[in-house]
């Protein structure tokens, strides 16, 4: 049984993705807040698989909230809740960790695959969403979070980086466009384990906890440029 935590401060949102995931019956609906900081306590005291979190909302916001959630429950998987006016903070919430995002105006079978391919360890990378905003950070360095020092000098890519294999780099490459490992063994003509070896030993080296955090990395240190 997957279960979920919905945290939306509209009531109404709460009501039409409870209504969609109570309907499958490996999905149970655990814990639901309306704010941040209700958010933290629930999934500490609940342990959600996975928790669907708004961006926007009052006092503590999705974004804190993420950090806050990952911090004390380090086995939940969050996915974020938004709109494609949510640029900035998605990409924020991705560098501290959330599995992925989701579009409020996304229908019901794309909801429940959401929940079920985040709580089965993948990440939630949509190529039409992920690549824009991600892509958008890594074309203005100076807006990207991450890739400048307190003293507004850019930071160096990790040395990680360095530590992949030739073959890794493909592989992470074809992860930056958003495929699967069924999609990158077909291209790469090898099977979908030899694909899982390969993005397991991406995200050891890397140091990162999934697939998105991994892309975020490929951006930043310049392996996947915008566009390519």
């Amino acid at each position: 049984m997957i279960r979920v935590g919905l945290i939306d401060d509209q009531a109404m949102v709460r009501v039409g993705l409870k209504m969609i995931l109570d309907a499958e019956p490996d999905i149970e609906i655990v814990a639901e807040a309306s704010d941040g900081a209700h958010a933290v306590e629930l999934v500490r005291e609940h342990s959600p698989d996975v928790v669907l979190m708004d961006i926007r909302m009052p006092g503590m916001d999705g974004l804190a909230a993420t950090a806050q959630v990952l911090e004390s429950s380090p086995d939940a998987h969050v996915v974020i809740l938004t709109t494609f006016d949510d640029d900035e903070y998605v990409y924020e919430a991705l560098r501290v960790g959330a599995s992925g995002f989701l579009l409020k105006s996304a229908d019901g079978d794309t909801l429940v695959n959401a929940v079920r391919v985040v709580a089965s360890g993948e990440a939630l990378l949509a190529p039409e969403v992920t690549r824009r905003v991600i892509e958008r950070f890594a074309s203005h360095p100076a807006e990207s979070p991450g890739t400048l020092d307190e003293n507004g000098k850019h930071v160096p890519p990790p040395e990680a980086i360095g530590d992949l294999s030739d073959r890794e780099v493909e592989v992470l490459r074809l992860l930056a466009r958003g495929m699967s490992n069924q999609e990158i063994a077909k291209e790469l003509w090898v099977s979908s384990t030899t694909v899982k070896t390969h993005v397991s030993h991406i995200l050891t080296k890397l140091g990162v906890r999934d697939r998105v955090q991994a892309v975020v990395e490929a951006y930043e240190s310049g392996i996947v440029r915008p566009g390519h």
